[in-house]
């Protein structure tokens, strides 16, 4: 017996059977059977088997239609997850990049039928055609006619046939990327999936550079494991590589004390753990890291101090925010987390899956792992979830469960419903959506009978946190920068407000590359981030515990460090205090530090410029730009610029903080420098040097579009409140000032013109200033140090919250 609302599909018949059941018809002969034959929704067949990420080529999808044809007006579409950085799709100019087109061929007629009356096809890419995770789509329409079974529709992605260079794949690995093909038959607009997605896995290119992860600070005589990987062009992981050795090489305070040669693993990612370097002597250990018999691949150096008046064993880095293919993330949470302990170096993760959107199996299956992989001593790992709320209702806070123990999620003991509300493909002949723990309110009620056991995080992505709320409880930290751009602005607002709130930084991977994975082409232009943590000890209680206490500092996915006290104090802890107070700082980096600057709950009080602090040279400028469009998901500025030199001779100039290989700066013309660039927050800059600087004029000119949501990509969508941009100033005016800065609204969208020094800047800066005994409006004052080195990696450390007596 069928349940009801099921059925079994009608038998097929010979056209011998239909004849003695119907008599006489006429019917095209041979058409029944052929259709009884076919798949009812067709089938779809690609020319790819595997593909290397970031590659050019073309792909071609040939959907041949089953049984059910396609009505006039019907659509078909093909489609991908959002969070591919697959170049952007365009329909307008056939020679130009990511050039797309479909087209019609007619399957064989057999006898007596008709061909089908369609006749041409339409096609255009809509960023968000479907639904998640499967938004991005491909959508071909069809005109003036129908369809038949048999026939195909043939869609060229990266189109070559009138010159083109086809298109740019997306720039990251993936185990089985996904084309999910849907069509709508009887033109209803209602879609229906076609049996098997198109599958094939992306692969990283040849090895490109080397890079190295561990603790940037140590004690003497700790234990220090680095990891060293080989990487491609566009920053992932190569992988089996058959007879490859890593040669390591470390100084100590220039004394070679560590020299080896270590086999890289033939199967499985290209890393190697070193984890005998001598650690008993102090001062900053440099270690190189070069691939033997490789000399296109560029070797990496890591820096490490070793002090012996370390009040911790070593320094930790931590990725709070860590999505995987069970939501909206790239391969599976066992990938994910075996990424971020064996190639990332992490101490510490925590996963954020979509509350709506995680399958209780999932999420169970999730904790089961978590559970198996966290060793006290060497890897931490929390269970943890996105609450996916409206910006309007609270927006976004990542909830980390630090207790150890069961989650009490999706439903807490009672059966209280704890997610935002329920939404996920998996969810079958539902189109509802039902709240759960909403608005944020709720959310802080499930949680609020054990504040130690938690950790409630807000943060900036798509729905961005709303600091209209917060709950001191259980919200101890902000992430002021992740994957998605750089948000110093937040934590700003924050101290204005009053709140209690220390540093953090995530990767908010979807790509996984958890763990300071590198920036993409798309929303996510920037590294993921990461969290720095003082803690007595690598176990779950004692991470847990310095958490909550706040002893962090954000990282913009270098392994820096930001260290900040007053007396006994560190950062991160709230304490009284009589008269002013002496507060101490250091900075650790790596490419060196540019300024470090100190702030209150009134914005910056204090600066140092490392650049002028070294003697300003005679002919060494840098262009720099940054900031975003806006604080929301499409924040993305892109920039597309000029720098003419008029009077002046461009000598020399290199591009800094670009993320990627599409980011660039080029000679133009004997006076012209262009360049492309998009910032997320951060900011990029053109390094120059010009003779005759005192009587040279110097003009930056250009555009700033945003990203292409909706349209054509190759028209641009310019930022509305300052679509382009036109600055000119004197060379005597810039030596005169040392900088000038222009601001263009957004989300802090400047323009700069700095003098730089002709030495390096430091790696080690560290010092102190008297902070006056003045109260803030709400009882105390707030004071946090931020950093920011030359190629714009920045670090933030948590606030020393001091009420003063």
């Amino acid at each position: 017996m069928n349940k009801p609302n099921e059925f079994e599909p009608r038998p097929r018949l010979t056209e011998e059977a239909l004849r003695e059941k119907l008599g006489e018809y006429v019917a095209p002969q041979g058409l029944y059977a052929k259709t009884k034959a076919a798949p009812f929704l067709g089938h779809v067949s690609c020319n790819i088997e595997r593909l290397t990420a970031g590659e050019w080529t073309e792909v071609i999808l040939d959907y041949e239609l089953g049984a059910s044809g396609m009505a006039d007006g019907a659509w078909f579409k093909a489609t991908f997850k959002f969070y591919s950085d697959w170049a952007l799709f365009q329909t307008s100019d056939p020679k130009a990049p990511n050039y797309v087109s479909a087209e019609y061929q007619a399957g064989p007629l057999v006898p007596g039928q008709s061909p089908a009356t369609v006749q041409s096809l339409k096609v255009r890419f809509d960023q968000k055609g479907h639904e998640r995770p499967f938004q991005k789509a491909l959508i071909v329409d069809t005109v003036d006619g129908y369809l038949k079974c048999g026939d195909h529709i043939i869609l060229r992605l990266g189109d070559r046939r009138f010159g083109g260079p086809g298109t740019r794949v997306q720039t990251f690995v993936e185990s089985g990327f996904r084309f999910r093909c849907y069509v709508d038959p009887i033109g209803t607009s209602r879609f229906a999936p076609v049996p098997n997605d198109i599958s094939f896995d992306i692969v990283p290119g040849k090895p490109a550079t080397v890079a190295i992860a561990g603790a940037r600070l140590a004690r003497a005589g700790e234990e220090l494991v680095l990891r060293a990987r080989i990487e491609d062009e566009w920053g992932n992981t190569c992988f089996d590589l058959p007879e490859a050795a890593m040669e390591i090489v470390a100084t100590l305070d220039g004394r070679k004390v560590y020299a080896r040669s270590h086999k890289v693993p033939h199967k499985g990612w290209a890393v190697v753990a070193v984890d005998d370097l001598p650690t008993d002597g102090a001062g900053e250990l440099v270690v190189e890291a070069r691939l033997q018999g490789a000399g296109r691949v560029a070797p990496q150096t890591f820096h490490v101090t070793i002090d012996r008046s370390l009040a911790v064993p070593r320094v930790y880095y931590c990725d709070l925010h860590v999505h995987s293919e069970d939501t909206i993330g790239t391969n599976d949470t066992t990938y994910n987390l075996t990424y971020g302990r064996d190639v990332s170096g992490l101490d510490v993760l925590a996963f954020a899956h979509n509350d709506f959107n995680i399958t209780k199996d999932r999420w169970e299956r999730t904790v089961e792992l978590i559970r198996s992989i966290t060793q006290d001593g060497s890897f931490i790992a929390f269970p943890g979830t996105e609450w996916s709320g409206s910006s309007c209702a609270g927006g976004d806070h990542n909830v980390v469960f630090l207790h150890g123990k069961t989650p009490e999620f999706p439903f807490l003991e009672d059966g209280t419903h704890v997610r935002s509300f329920e939404w996920n493909e998996d969810m079958k002949g539902s189109d509802r959506i039902e709240p759960g723990a909403w608005p944020l309110e709720e959310l802080w009620l499930a949680y609020s009978q054990d504040p130690e056991g938690h950790l409630l995080i807000p943060h900036v992505g798509g729905r961005r946190c709303n600091l209209d709320w917060h709950y001191p409880k259980l919200e101890r930290l902000v992430e002021i920068g992740s994957s998605w751009g750089h948000f110093g602005w937040l934590y700003e607002e924050a101290m204005r407000r009053g709140y209690k709130l220390g540093a953090s930084a995530a990767g908010d991977e979807h790509r996984g590359r958890c763990g300071g994975g590198v920036p993409g082409t798309a929303v996510f232009g920037t590294k993921g981030c990461l969290t720095g943590l003082l803690a007595e000890k690598l176990d779950r209680t004692s991470v847990a515990k310095a958490l909550r206490a706040r002893h962090t500092w954000a990282t913009t996915g270098e392994r820096l460090v930001a260290l900040a006290r007053c007396g006994s104090h560190v950062q991160g802890d709230e304490f009284e205090h009589r008269g002013p107070a002496r507060i101490d700082y250091r900075f650790l980096g790596d490419a060196g530090w540019d300024a470090i600057e100190a702030y209150d709950h009134t914005g910056r009080i204090w600066r140092r410029d490392l650049q002028k602090e070294a003697g300003y040279s005679e002919r060494r400028i840098r262009v720099r730009w940054g900031g975003a469009r806006i604080k929301d998901r499409y924040r993305a500025a892109e920039w597309r610029g000029t720098i003419n030199v008029v009077n002046g001779t461009i000598n020399a100039f290199a591009g800094s903080g670009f993320e990627h290989r599409e980011e660039a700066c080029w000679r133009a013309g004997p006076t012209e420098i262009a360049f492309r660039a998009d910032t997320y927050g951060d900011s990029d800059c053109v390094e120059i040097d010009i003779s005759n600087l005192a009587a040279c004029r110097i003009r930056v000119s250009g555009r700033i579009d945003g990203y292409v949501k909706v349209g054509d990509p190759l028209a641009g969508n310019p930022f509305v409140h300052c679509p382009t941009f036109d600055w000119e100033v004197s060379g005597a005016e810039l030596l005169a000032n040392g900088a000038l800065r222009r601001e263009l609204g957004g989300s802090e969208l400047f323009l700069a013109l700095e003098r730089l020094a002709d030495a390096a800047m430091p790696r080690e800066v560290r010092g102190a200033f008297e902070l006056d005994a003045v109260n803030g409006p709400h009882g105390f004052r707030p004071i946090y140090f931020f950093g920011r080195q030359v190629d714009d990696a920045k670090a933030w450390a948590s606030a020393m919250f001091i009420a003063f007596r």
